[in-house]
């Protein structure tokens, strides 16, 4: 699939001209690199400080890197193998990278004062996934006393996941938002966006400016790939880790467009 490589960010200071923040946003999956058993912010982490140190004049400015529409876009390539790398060396290297870039075009940015505002936001319900009455009873065996020889290293994982479905709800209600911040529009999801439908997104948003869309805000609903990468198939797609139903991206695409022309018409 695609890849995005722009990275989009919102800097906010006073009227005194005293730095407030910056809300950054890319789109490609954490990194990693860390020991076992240690929870870590990532590159998103290192990007923070980097930019706090470059532009914050006191203790009170806050950087922020969100997620973007990185669902399937990662920092590793499966055709070209890599070395072995130092513990939190790759995730510094790309904090170093984009705070860089960030930090060089924020030095062209010109501030505006008469900046309006708008949002909207929509509970969309969507039907949650049903695996077949096959895949049932496969995940029962793979759990049970008897499990079937050479099981994959995650059958088990997944057989909790399938039947957790069916005993799940049938649907699910999640939140999608539109902001307009001026000229610029900012779109959220509550799943591991496929980069395409970020990119969709911004091709068709009324707004002149630029939009982006964070991923994973208000809940984590599992991956959203497209329909045709549905028919695909791959890792992404698979029973338990996405768990929306397979039209689930059309129709949300559908709802944040709608809510993008609402918030553009308010200008």
């Amino acid at each position: 699939g695609p890849t995005d490589p722009e990275v989009h960010f919102i800097s906010l200071r006073g009227t005194n001209g005293r730095p407030i923040a910056l809300l950054a946003n890319y789109s490609l999956h954490y990194v990693g690199g860390v020991p076992q058993a240690t929870i870590s912010a990532d590159y998103f982490g290192v990007f923070a400080g980097h930019i706090e140190q470059g532009l914050g004049k006191d203790k009170n400015y806050v950087a922020i890197m969100s997620n973007g529409t990185s669902g399937d876009i990662n920092n590793i390539s499966f055709r070209v193998p890599r070395g072995r790398m130092e513990r939190y060396q790759r995730m510094n290297e790309v904090a170093k990278l984009v705070s860089d870039r960030v930090l060089a075009i924020h030095k062209k940015v010109s501030f505006e004062t008469d900046i309006s505002l708008a949002m909207e936001q929509t509970l969309l319900t969507l039907k949650n996934r049903q695996p077949t009455t096959k895949q049932i009873a496969y995940a029962k065996a793979v759990l049970s006393e008897n499990p079937p020889d050479s099981l994959p290293r995650l059958a088990e994982a997944y057989a909790h996941r399938t039947l957790g479905l069916v005993a799940g709800p049938r649907e699910e209600e999640i939140v999608l938002q539109t902001l307009r911040m001026g000229e610029v529009g900012i779109c959220s999801i509550p799943c591991e966006v496929l980069c395409e439908i970020g990119l969709m997104l911004k091709a068709k948003s009324p707004l002149p400016q630029a939009t982006f869309t964070i991923e994973l805000a208000n809940g984590h609903n599992g991956y959203l790939p497209t329909p045709r990468q549905h028919a695909l198939g791959g890792y992404e797609t698979w029973m338990g880790t996405c768990t929306l139903e397979i039209t689930a991206s059309v129709k949300i695409q559908k709802v944040l467009l709608e809510m993008l022309e609402k918030v553009a018409e308010e200008n």
